[in-house]
């Protein structure tokens, strides 16, 4: 069966199945023009950062029947397999299927020190973490930064970790730089095992490692063998595809790193200090900004969700302008055809931008739904 009504032909340059499903028209940029995912401030072209995906083969299940491939940096994965909307209802109402998330990269540390010392690095609070739980970390640069997204759980010997396509070995070396003496050891294993993300939180795993984290979309993910994803794929339901799996990811506001963040965004703009950030912890890289942000001040951007203009038959791409009055404002972060919600968007905007107000996403009119407000901050206030 052939694509649903109004989605995009494939194999054609600028489309970006998984974000959006319309052409993004590439634009040129100046200095002065705020908003553009080139500029100092402004997102990344997702997928830019690093080749490396590219040394994974593309996943076997793009020889099911439908399979559509998507686009950089999700290229070695389905986009949808014929039927993108339904493959979202399926996911949402009935919790049923999965998605192939074999493109992301797969990191593992093992050795007695390893919880102790994954705590020391990142954001979250490890030390006690049991065997099965799932969690949320950041590696943040020493200025507070986010750098790395890992999701991760403990299976007793090793914590185990899903990150951005083509970012494993990146994440991986820096890991294995902070060794020093302890016993720790650090692998990209993402050539031997892969992701896939099912929409239910309980069942048989088949003895598979399972991480059940506290994030918006909930579900589980299962690694997999990568060898065994084929006859994972028989008797797991039916397949959705990346359209699907991302419009559900921006409807439960869930920023993704590449897409809701740029080289400045620290943890406080995009929502992460609910799923990703333990505020009770000790010193870890970058956390005297997220503190000083957190109690003393408010975060000079932050994410909002927008509800699109369904008469309009295009979606916003990636680093599109953000306009209030005539004036850029911010930029859109990612968007998709949502199949309760109609075209929807997460953006990144000024902290200072009203929460009611209406705004234009490329031209395309959009009202606003708070993730993250404005007046966060300022915990700690001066005595009058």
């Amino acid at each position: 069966m052939g694509p649903a009504p109004g989605t995009p032909p494939t194999g054609r340059p600028g489309w970006h199945p998984g974000r959006n499903l319309e052409r993004v028209t590439s634009s040129s940029s100046t200095p002065d023009q705020p908003g553009r995912p080139d500029q100092p401030g402004q997102p990344d072209q997702p997928g830019q950062a690093s080749a490396a995906a590219a040394d994974l083969p593309s996943s076997p299940l793009l020889e099911l029947p439908g399979a559509v491939a998507a686009e950089s940096p999700d290229a070695a994965v389905a986009a949808h397999y014929g039927e993108p909307l339904i493959e979202q209802r399926r996911l949402e109402r009935d919790r049923a299927g999965f998605v192939d998330l074999s493109h992301r990269g797969v990191v593992r540390v093992s050795g007695p020190d390893r919880l102790s010392w994954l705590h020391s690095l990142s954001t979250q609070a490890l030390e006690r973490l049991g065997p099965g739980e799932g969690t949320t970390t950041l590696i943040l640069s020493p200025h507070g930064h986010v750098e790395h997204a890992m999701y991760g759980v403990d299976d007793g010997t090793a914590f185990w970790m899903h990150v951005e396509p083509g970012t494993a070995a990146t994440a991986a070396g820096f890991l294995d730089s902070m060794r020093f003496m302890l016993r720790v050891e650090v692998a990209d294993v993402s050539a031997e095992y892969a992701v896939v993300w099912e929409p239910r939180v309980d069942g048989d795993a088949g003895g598979r490692l399972v991480r059940r984290g506290g994030d918006p979309m909930g579900g589980r993910e299962l690694f997999v063998p990568r060898d065994e994803l084929a006859a994972y794929a028989e008797t797991a339901g039916p397949p959705a595809g990346l359209w699907a799996y991302e419009a559900l990811r921006i409807a439960a506001h869930q920023p993704r790193l590449g897409f809701e963040t740029d080289h400045r965004t620290i943890p406080n703009e995009v929502g992460w200090l609910d799923s990703a950030v333990h505020l009770d912890k000790g010193c870890y890289r970058g956390q005297e900004t997220v503190a000083r942000v957190y109690n003393l001040g408010r975060p000079p951007r932050r994410l909002v969700f927008l509800h699109l203009d369904g008469s309009v038959d295009r979606l916003p791409g990636h680093g599109a302008p953000v306009t209030l009055d005539g004036r850029e404002v911010g930029f859109v972060t990612s968007s998709a055809r949502h199949h309760d919600l109609g075209p929807v968007a997460l953006a990144l905007v000024r902290r200072n931008v009203p929460v009611d107000a209406g705004l234009l996403a490329d031209g395309v009119a959009a009202a606003q739904e708070v993730v993250v407000d404005p007046e966060a901050g300022l915990h700690v206030r001066a005595r009058r």
